[in-house]
């Protein structure tokens, strides 16, 4: 069975007093409500934060820290970039490579993801991939097609294994309120799990967790997480609210996403 996922990604939101006080709201409200185990819940804050937000949470917490980005390589004369031996060094174990602004606010190609994704592989990381096409690629029929190449490219010469994710975020839905139709979020990841079972292993495809994104917030999370290939969400805007993000990772625990099917 594949444990469901509520992901939080703040972007570049919160002080950190603000992160630390999330933090002292959430946790002890999760563990209050939700079984151990039904769901994994890991935080992406601002990488300054991560080492403070981990000192807050015992070993033995089920909730995971990890970083919204990585350089390319593994050290050296790269001013501002952040390597996956540094975040580990201070407890991040999830990446986020490829999110949709990281490609086109950024400019992250998909050959860059790709290296990026191989350097969360060789850095003992998991990677959590994101893909997804911009409204006028869906509109001319070809978002399969888009979610294809960056899948190719970002995997090349790479072993997926159950540890790593995917999360469809298709680009026009993230931060504007605009959501896919959950036939349409289902159909894409379907197309995901497929692509995975036909490049690697039926098995591998069957353990990969595929995640949804695009303005998801907890009066939608249940028609997602109902869908037999989304294993949970990937949200940005409501996982700034304690509250909103709470209820987003209890309705998940609750209805175990597609991995219970």
């Amino acid at each position: 069975m594949r444990i469901p996922c509520a992901y939080a990604n703040w972007k570049m939101h919160k002080t950190l007093k603000e992160a630390l006080e999330f933090v002292y709201e959430f946790v002890p409200a999760l563990f209050r409500t939700v079984k151990e185990g039904s769901v994994g819940v890991t935080i992406f804050p601002p990488a300054p934060y991560i080492w403070a937000i981990r000192q807050e949470l015992t070993d033995q917490s089920p909730i995971f820290i990890g970083a919204q980005d990585i350089h390319t390589e593994k050290e050296g004369a790269f001013t501002g970039g952040i390597s996956g031996n540094i975040l580990r060094s201070v407890g991040a174990t999830h990446i986020i490579v490829g999110h949709s602004e990281r490609r086109h606010v950024a400019g992250d190609t998909n050959e860059i993801v790709g290296k990026k994704l191989k350097r969360v592989l060789s850095d003992r990381l998991i990677p959590v991939l994101c893909v997804g096409e911009q409204l006028r690629e869906r509109e001319e029929g070809k978002a399969m097609e888009v979610v294809e190449e960056q899948l190719s490219t970002a995997w090349t010469g790479h072993e997926v294994t159950g540890g790593g994710l995917i999360a469809y975020e298709p680009v026009w839905a993230i931060g504007t309120g605009k959501n896919a139709e959950p036939k349409d979020a289902q159909e894409m990841c379907s197309f995901i799990r497929t692509w995975v079972s036909k490049h690697f292993t039926p098995e591998t495809a069957s353990a990969i967790r595929i995640l949804y994104g695009g303005s998801i917030m907890s009066d939608n999370i249940e028609h997602y997480v109902k869908l037999p290939d989304v294993d949970g969400a990937l949200v940005g805007g409501a996982s700034l609210d304690p509250k909103q993000f709470l209820e987003i990772a209890r309705t998940i625990a609750r209805t175990g996403g597609g991995g219970t099917s």
